[in-house]
């Protein structure tokens, strides 16, 4: 999975804005193995946001949690249990990614929001690389209602509730909703899905938006 951000400026809030599909969006795997591997899974229409208050979710049922860099990523619905590693920016302004060959591994965006504060923290990873599906493969079939716990170097659990699983077109990516800043405690977790062409790769994104509801 590659997508490059870049970050903008609002008062009192780091976002970052998706600007282009890079490399790491290639789809490597399924154009190596030329056998008709399936692509990943993607969410369907009953997972999108509902209602009219935006993110349409219920209120988080707990208190914010003081910053703390993660350390860990577990989404025990589709088995990943992974390590996160922190990532910056590039000297053109894109998110740096994990390093392509490490395919368990994820990362978390480290000038941002620490998962488990108020905010919007951004966790992202591959889809696939050349080898085959990576951490966030199945991220696409994860559904509402589903638990993101993220450990924390504090010696804490951030417990997270999925609220709503989209895939957005790269021309049609809302930054403003997914980057934005947020009143409570809230998590994105990203990796390409979409289309994907064997000359473009990935067509776009898979997003999963939580928010906070437990901690220990």
């Amino acid at each position: 999975m590659r997508r490059r951000f870049r970050r903008t400026g609002s008062p009192g809030n780091t976002a970052i804005a998706a600007v282009t599909v890079c490399a790491l969006c290639s789809g490597m795997w399924l154009l190596r193995d030329g056998t008709g591997a399936p692509a990943p899974p993607q969410p369907s229409a009953a997972q999108a946001h509902t209602g009219t208050g935006g993110h349409g979710a219920a209120p988080s049922a707990a208190p914010a949690l003081p910053p703390s860099p993660p350390a860990r990523v577990r989404i025990p619905a589709i088995g990943v249990d992974a390590p996160l590693t922190g990532l910056g920016l590039t000297d053109t302004g894109s998110l740096d990614v994990p390093p392509a060959d490490r395919k368990n591994l994820a990362g978390w965006y480290e000038a941002g929001t620490t998962p488990g504060e108020t905010g919007t923290a951004i966790v992202a990873g591959h889809v696939d690389n050349a080898d085959g599906p990576a951490v966030f493969y199945s991220l696409g079939a994860l559904r509402k209602g589903s638990t993101i716990e993220v450990d924390r170097r504090d010696g804490g659990v951030a417990v997270f509730t999925v609220h709503a699983v989209e895939v957005y077109d790269a021309d049609d990516f809302p930054d403003a909703q997914v980057y934005g800043s947020a009143d409570r405690p809230e998590l994105r977790v990203i990796t390409c899905g979409g289309g994907w062409s064997r000359t473009t790769g990935y067509q776009g994104n898979v997003v999963v938006y939580a928010h906070l509801t437990g901690s220990r």
